[in-house]
């Protein structure tokens, strides 16, 4: 199985990539908001999952292994193949899904593309704790999110310092959790999704 790939990005559609690897070029299949965020030229590592059909061999790519470890958790939902899969982590992050499992919020699992209220239903029910726990979980495991923490605080008060509302930084924040970054990456990636939205 392909389960990562590191090279070129050669171009760009809205919901795929392609990637140079030692001169081979790989078609990505990518959520739109991981496709507007490369340009061409760049060099990414991109984690994969090959989904094989008959007549068909399609290559996914994901920003990060939790993703993909996600993408594939899903498919064992009945009814829920590799395009709704997908498009879950188009609209939700991994964190976000596992919130909206543990909760029994219908509602989020409503967003995703292709999932209605019995499908949202059975995501609750077969998922369980496939999923896992959200990385901000509260210490008493009562689904509590753990105040930011020290990073996140900082880089708040640094978008907000460059013009932004403390409502928008912390909404870019609030939507990058759970992934680890350092203070200059997840300033980075907060800058990334905010675009020139001040004011």
């Amino acid at each position: 199985m392909i389960a990562q790939l590191s090279g070129t990005v050669a171009s760009v559609g809205l919901d795929s990539i392609v990637v140079v690897v030692s001169g081979v070029g790989f078609d990505v299949k990518v959520v739109p908001t991981y496709a507007q965020q490369v340009r061409v030229g760049d060099e990414v590592t991109v984690a994969t999952s090959l989904i094989v059909r008959e007549d068909s061999l399609t290559l996914m790519g994901f920003e990060t292994a939790d993703q993909r470890d996600v993408f594939t958790i899903l498919q064992t939902v009945s009814g829920i193949g590799p395009r709704i899969a997908l498009g879950a982590l188009g609209v939700l992050s991994p964190d976000d899904l596992r919130r909206a499992v543990r909760d029994h919020d219908l509602s989020t699992l409503g967003k995703i593309p292709g999932v209605g209220k019995k499908s949202a239903q059975r995501m609750v029910l077969e998922l369980g704790e496939k999923l896992g726990q959200p990385a901000h979980l509260g210490k008493e495991g009562t689904g509590a999110t753990l105040a930011m923490g020290a990073v996140e605080e900082d880089v708040v008060a640094a978008l907000v310092s460059m013009g932004w509302k403390q409502s928008q930084a912390q909404a870019a924040i609030d939507t990058l959790g759970g992934q680890g970054l350092g203070a200059s990456d997840l300033l980075r990636a907060a800058l990334l999704k905010l675009g020139g939205s001040r004011g």
